[in-house]
Formats: C-alpha cells, sequence, structure tokens
C-alpha cells in the first residue's frame, strides 16, 4: 500500500508547484485551492493539516492546483471570486472583476445617493459585477445592464439570479447606436469599464490575462470615446458618466470628455495611488 498523503503534505507539494511556474502567493493560492476543493475554510485547513486526504479528495485538489500552474486565472480555477458585498460565479465567459472596478463602483454609487430611484446603464457587464453591486448596494435603483457578448450575458444573468438581485440585461453595443441599438430612455447615470488595453499593449500583460480572459473585453480602441459620445444622448441633464480606463490615459479622456460638452471632470485614484476613474457630469 502506498503512503497517505496528509493535507499537510499536499499543500506543501501544492505550494512548491505553484512557486517553480511563478505564482507569486503560490502557498496562500494554495489554501484557496484546497479550501474550494474540500469544502473546508482556510481555518479548517489548518486545524486539520495531519489528516489524511482520500484519493477522491486529492485528484480534484490536484486538479484544480494544475489549472492554476497553466496560468488560468486563480478566480476561473475557484470558479467564483468576491466582488463588494457580492460572491460571483467566475469564468472565462467575462473578466475577472478586479478591486480597481470596486472604487469605479464607489464613485457610481456617491453619485446617485441622493436619487431615490436612480436609473442606471452599465455600458459592458460582463459578469455583472458592476450593475449588480449597484443593484445591492442602492436598492432604488433601476440598472439596465448591456453587452456585446451573449456568453458574457449569460454569465451575468447566472449571477444576478444567485444574488436574488434584478438586473435589466440586454444585448447591444454602444458603438452601433443605429443599426443594433440596445437602450432607450434618459438615464442619471452612465457607468462602464470598457475594453481600454491598446493592441500593441496586450503582449506585456501578465499570462492571466493575456492568454485566458475573453480578448473583445480587453483590447478596444476608442470604445471609452464611444461610451462618452453615446452617453450624451442617454443622460439626463444633470446625470453623470463615470468610466475606469488603463493606467495614463485619464488625463486626455478628462479633457475629451470636456470638448463633448461634459463638466465637472474629476479622476480619482485606485487602492494603490494609480489614476483610474473619470467622472463627468452632463450639463
Amino acid at each position: 500500500m502506498s503512503e497517505a498523503v496528509t493535507l499537510r503534505r499536499a499543500l506543501t507539494g501544492a505550494d512548491e508547484y505553484l512557486s517553480r511556474r511563478g505564482i507569486e502567493r503560490a502557498r496562500f493560492e494554495a489554501e484557496l485551492i484546497f479550501s474550494q476543493a474540500l469544502g473546508l475554510s482556510r481555518i479548517q485547513l489548518y486545524m486539520d493539516l495531519d489528516r489524511p486526504l482520500t484519493a477522491e479528495e486529492r485528484g480534484r485538489a490536484l486538479e484544480l492546483v494544475e489549472r492554476r500552474g497553466k496560468r488560468e486565472p486563480l478566480a476561473y480555477v475557484l470558479g467564483e471570486w468576491g466582488f463588494r458585498r457580492l460572491t460571483l460565479k467566475t469564468d472565462a465567459r467575462a473578466l475577472v472583476p478586479r478591486p480597481e472596478t470596486e472604487i469605479l463602483v464607489e464613485r457610481a454609487l456617491a453619485l446617485i445617493e441622493q436619487l431615490e430611484q436612480p436609473r442606471v446603464l452599465d455600458a459592458g457587464t460582463g459578469s455583472g459585477a458592476i450593475a449588480l453591486a449597484i443593484a445591492d448596494e442602492h436598492p432604488g435603483a433601476r440598472v439596465v445592464a448591456i453587452d456585446s457578448s451573449a456568453e458574457a450575458l449569460g454569465l451575468a444573468r447566472e449571477n444576478a439570479a444567485a444574488c436574488g438581485l434584478e438586473i435589466e440585461l440586454r444585448q447591444g453595443d454602444l458603438r452601433y447606436p443605429i443599426a443594433r441599438d440596445p437602450v432607450a430612455g434618459e438615464f442619471d447615470l452612465v457607468v462602464s469599464n470598457p475594453p481600454y488595453v491598446l493592441p500593441e499593449e496586450i503582449e506585456l500583460l501578465e499570462p492571466e490575462v493575456r492568454d485566458w480572459e475573453p480578448r473583445e473585453a480587453l483590447v478596444g480602441v476608442g470604445v471609452p470615446e464611444a461610451v462618452a459620445e453615446r452617453a450624451r444622448e442617454l443622460l439626463v441633464p444633470g446625470g453623470w458618466l463615470a468610466i475606469e480606463l488603463g493606467e495614463g490615459q485619464q488625463a486626455a479622456y478628462a479633457a475629451l470628455v470636456g470638448d463633448l460638452g461634459y463638466e465637472a471632470a474629476t479622476i480619482t485614484n485606485d487602492l494603490t495611488g494609480r489614476e483610474r476613474v473619470v467622472v463627468a457630469r452632463w450639463p
């Protein structure tokens, strides 16, 4: 008989394996993966380190570890990811919800907090993270979320059902308002985390992003500009545009929206101190 493998030994092996494959927080990620595979909290893992794993448990965990070793995003490997107060299903149909996008939601909520029933448009909703967080934290908000990807909308629909939140999901692209107009009416807020990576920048990104996340949600020339242009037709007087952008793009974008007629453009930093979000008011 082969010697039983304890949880401690399996975790150590996973840590070493992930480290060799360039995962910076290998031990931490190994613990998250084993927690998911075994249905235990990280505290429970530490309380049970000397327990022998069954063959089924070990196989389930090692399958996830190997996926992460191929640099598949941890959120995809785990199948879920925290975003503000929500836990969202995550897979390759949409981008992984990121901490910097939580800053976008924070700014968006501040803009509509005094409105009893604000009408909000989330342009490029992906997993539904932004739309669902706003619906969760402002129960009066009426949120419409659009995306050009039917697959992403399917994921957003699953997340809305799992979270018990009501948002209106439509397939469409603000770059094509005439031929395939997905929205009508007026909004108090247009919020977006659009594709903003330039084509020449994609190969510089880490493999988790470059090789696994949907390219059409990452790379887009002129998409943030198109959102600002289209939002002028959708915002009520005094309505707001809030948009997340890549590093170094904020000042030029603030100038652009000023040229388009917006007022009071401001830039907000993310948690690392980098400029991230641009907010502007339609007069």
